[in-house]
C-alpha cells in the first residue's frame, strides 16, 4: 500500500464523528483501497463488535473480508500470520485488553520476529486493535494498560491514537506498514467527538506532537491520558501556570523530539499513563529525559499512573487510575523543587 496523501473518501466532507465513527471510516478506506485488507476477530461481523467499530463492513465487504471468528486469539493472531505470508493485510480485533494474553506467544515469537527470521524475505503488514485502559465500568480483565509489554519487543510497532482525527488516519497508516503494528484504542474515548476533513493531509504515525503550547512544566502523555493532560492545562491556567502537553501518539518507536526541546524550554517535566508507574513507559521518558537534557532540568522528572496492584472492580476504578487532580499534584511538586 502506498503511503497516505489525503485519501478516497467518497466525497464525504468534513464532519464530526466519534473515534469509534473515525476508526470505521478509517478501516472502510483501507479496505476501499486495497482488496488484501481484512479484518477479523470476535463478534466483528454482524454485531459490528462490542463497541460497534466495524459496524456495516460485513454487510458492504462480504463475510469473507470480514471474519467473525471462533473466541480463540491465539488463532486469530496465527491464522493472521498466515495470512500475511500469502500477501494478506489482516486487521485482528482483540475484544478487549486483557484477552490479548493467550495470544502473547504468536505475537512476540512469531510476529514479532518473523521478518528478521527470514532475513526480509517475510514481512508481516499485521494490525491488532486493542481497546485497552479504564475508565468504563467493567469488569476483571477489561480494564488493562499492556502497551510496556509489547513496546518491550523489538520487530513490533505500537500505537495510540487519543482522538478521532488521529485515530482515523492512524488506523490506515498501521494497515499501509509493512511491519506488524499493536494499535491501542483508549476505549473510554471511543465516544468522544472531533471535527474529521477527509481531505486533509495526515500527520506521520511515529512523531508526536505538542498539542497545547506552554511555557512552565511539559506534561507527556499518550492515548487515554491525552484529554486528561489537556483538562489538567485547563486548570493550571486558571492558577496562572503554563503547561505545555505532547502527544507521544507512537509508543514504539519513540519520538522523543518534541519533548525534548520543551524540556529545554520548561526545565520540568511530568509523564502521564494510565498503566502502573512501575515499569510503565513513563519509566523509559524519564530516563531518556534525564539523559539528554540533564542540564535543563530544574527538578526531577515525575511520573503519574497506576498503582502497582490488580486492576481494581469497577467501584474503586476512579481512585486507581490517574486523574487532574494527581496529575496537579505532580506539576506542584516539581514547580516547588
Amino acid at each position: 500500500m502506498s503511503e497516505l496523501t489525503g485519501t478516497g473518501d467518497g466525497g464525504r466532507g468534513p464532519e464530526r464523528v466519534t473515534m469509534a465513527r473515525a476508526l470505521n471510516l478509517g478501516l472502510r478506506a483501507a479496505m476501499e483501497r486495497e482488496p488484501k485488507v481484512l479484518v477479523m476477530g470476535e463478534d466483528i461481523g454482524a454485531l459490528g463488535g462490542v463497541f460497534r467499530v466495524t459496524e456495516g463492513l460485513a454487510k458492504d465487504f462480504g463475510e469473507e473480508r470480514v471474519v467473525d471468528t471462533p473466541l480463540a486469539e491465539a488463532g486469530i493472531v496465527g491464522t493472521a500470520i498466515g495470512l500475511a505470508m500469502r500477501g494478506y493485510r489482516p486487521v485482528c480485533e482483540i475484544q478487549f485488553d486483557g484477552f490479548v494474553f493467550p495470544a502473547y506467544d504468536q505475537i512476540v515469537t512469531q510476529l514479532a520476529k518473523m521478518t528478521h527470521r527470514s532475513r526480509g524475505t517475510l514481512t508481516m503488514p499485521v494490525v491488532i486493535r486493542i481497546p485497552y485502559g479504564g475508565g468504563i465500568g467493567a469488569v476483571e480483565h477489561h480494564s488493562e494498560s499492556p502497551e510496556a509489554l509489547f513496546a518491550h519487543h523489538t520487530g513490533l510497532r505500537c500505537v495510540s491514537p487519543s482522538n478521532a482525527v488521529d485515530a482515523y488516519w492512524m488506523i490506515q497508516q498501521a494497515i499501509a506498514s509493512p511491519d506488524p503494528v499493536i494499535f491501542f484504542e483508549p476505549k473510554r474515548h471511543y465516544w468522544d467527538k472531533a471535527e474529521l476533513d477527509p481531505s486533509a493531509e495526515p500527520y506521520p504515525l511515529h512523531r508526536a506532537r505538542v498539542v497545547r503550547p506552554g511555557s512552565d512544566v511539559t506534561v507527556v502523555a499518550y492515548g487515554p491520558t491525552v484529554p486528561l493532560a489537556l483538562r489538567a492545562a485547563d486548570a493550571a491556567a486558571e492558577e496562572g501556570r503554563s503547561l505545555e502537553v505532547v502527544d507521544l501518539r507512537s509508543i514504539s518507536p519513540l519520538d522523543l523530539a518534541p519533548v525534548e526541546e520543551s524540556v529545554r524550554r520548561t526545565g520540568r517535566c511530568v509523564v502521564a499513563h494510565e498503566a502502573p508507574v512501575f515499569l510503565g513507559l513513563g519509566a523509559e521518558v524519564a530516563a531518556r529525559v534525564t539523559e539528554r537534557c540533564f542540564y535543563s532540568l530544574e527538578a526531577p522528572v515525575l511520573r503519574v499512573g497506576g498503582f502497582s496492584v490488580p486492576y481494581p472492580a469497577a467501584r474503586l476504578e476512579e481512585e486507581y487510575l490517574p486523574d487532574a487532580d494527581r496529575l496537579l499534584d505532580a506539576v506542584d511538586r516539581v514547580l516547588d523543587t
